[in-house]
């Protein structure tokens, strides 16, 4: 008997050691495999080259540029003529004659910084009187910028050749060529958000104005608001609008095509294998290629427009959903369906009143939540198919000079998905309450 149990006892002994000792592997094998496949990443996409290519001042640039604006003042150095205008644009140029307080127009135009630097734009030269630096002169013509310095070896905020001179401090950035002189400096703000400079109520206060809507003005001053040219309130309200209604149309539009190809999909409802597998293979199809994908290849076919982005989430949706709800319609409850049958009722009766009654909470929460997750993929998609707030953003991305406009729009769409957010959630809770309640 002794034998016996020491002859057991021996092999489990045996499996005990040999499960201990392939956990341990496993404990330090993983980490280590994940620390090779992380070194092996750290080169494979060059992230010392990434690192070593970065400019900070780049960054800061892009940072500062999201919350202020530019005013640049530029020179005509072969006419001489001195224009200002807001991030260098017809639509925010100063009236002739006209400039903000630190601009002194005239023959010769003086610029007063905010840090003591004074920029003058001379009949014959262009000079930059820096604090603690020196005076910098340049006389444009056909020898390039022909500027002279206080010393021969310029700091690193000065980049100078025989044709292009830019000077970049915290007052500013002067930039001096053959054909013109450009100074732009940044102030915090969005400058001419609520009013462009031609409106009459340009620069007034809150008071000034609450008192003149009051009087009457309330129309004008919304009007002129609406109306802004430099930061178009109307155009974006209405490509706010369109991206909703892509991710709308596009996602119930998913749900009412997928839900009776559902029926086809699933088992207890098709007992046919090859229609079966028709569909849901269908379905894989649909699902399998990205919505960006489908943006591409829509958009080829029925040109560019809100509606082929609505197509491409419709399609790829279907797919989603049909893999879903036929999984949902899978797991109904029979017992009501056989109820039902036993009154006598028709297949199409027995599937609205014994089937759908049961998978609509479920089919709701799912369309609601993907009508919140595609109000976001809809920016995207806008962006390829020149529909919604997505055409906007990405125009004022390439520009690379206004962003503190793609901040605007990036913050309309951020409160956009926070509104979706809660509306879908608070749909959902309403709708699946409401038939829980049998009412």
């Amino acid at each position: 008997m002794t034998m016996t149990a020491t002859n057991t006892a021996a092999p489990l002994k045996d499996q005990a050691e040999a499960l201990f000792k392939r956990k341990r592997m496993i404990s330090f094998g993983m980490p280590l495999l994940i620390l090779a496949y992380l070194v092996y990443a750290f080169f494979a996409f060059d992230v010392p080259g990434l690192i070593r290519d970065a400019d900070p001042e780049n960054g800061r640039t892009l940072i500062r540029d999201s919350y202020s604006y530019k005013t640049h003042v530029t020179r005509d150095n072969r006419s001489g003529e001195v224009e200002v205008a807001i991030e260098g644009e017809r639509k925010g140029e100063y009236p002739a004659g006209e400039a903000p307080a630190w601009v002194a127009l005239g023959e010769t135009t003086v610029i007063t910084l905010d840090g003591g630097g004074i920029v003058t734009f001379g009949p014959e030269e262009v000079s930059y009187d820096i604090p603690g630096y020196g005076l910098v002169t340049a006389r444009p013509g056909n020898g390039g910028a022909n500027a002279t310095f206080p010393t021969e070896d310029l700091p690193e905020w000065i980049n100078a050749s025989k044709n292009r001179v830019a000077i970049t401090t915290d007052e500013g950035r002067l930039t001096i060529t053959r054909r013109k002189s450009e100074l732009f400096r940044y102030e915090t703000g969005w400058e001419l958000f609520f009013f462009t400079l031609d409106s009459p109520y340009h620069g007034m206060g809150p008071g000034t104005l609450m008192s003149r809507a009051l009087s009457g003005e309330a129309g004008a001053i919304w009007d002129g608001f609406w109306h802004n040219n430099m930061w178009r309130h109307a155009d974006v309200a209405w490509a706010l609008f369109e991206t909703v209604l892509m991710a709308f149309l596009g996602t119930f539009g998913a749900a009412i095509v997928s839900l009776p190809l559902a029926f086809l999909a699933a088992r207890n409802f098709t007992p046919l294998v090859v229609v079966r597998q028709f569909f849901r293979r269908l379905f894989d199809l649909f699902r399998g290629v990205d919505a960006l994908i489908w943006t591409i290849v829509l958009a080829r076919a029925f040109g560019p427009g809100p509606l082929t982005g609505a197509l491409a989430i419709l399609v790829t949706d279907t797919g989603s959903f049909g893999k879903m709800f036929s999984e949902a319609l899978e797991n109904v409850d029979g017992k009501q369906i056989e109820g039902l049958q036993s009154t006598g009722a028709k297949p199409v009766q027995r599937y609205r009143f014994g089937v759908i009654p049961q998978v609509t909470p479920v089919l709701l929460s799912q369309i609601l939540y993907f009508f919140e997750s595609n109000t976001r993929s809809a920016t995207v998609i806008g962006a390829i198919t020149g529909g919604g707030i997505g055409l906007l953003l990405t125009q004022a991305m390439i520009t690379q000079k206004d962003w503190e406009e793609v901040t605007y729009y990036i913050v309309l769409v951020v409160l956009m998905v926070f509104v979706m957010d809660w509306f879908s959630g608070w749909l959902r809770r309403k709708l699946i309450a409401a038939d829980e309640s049998g009412h």
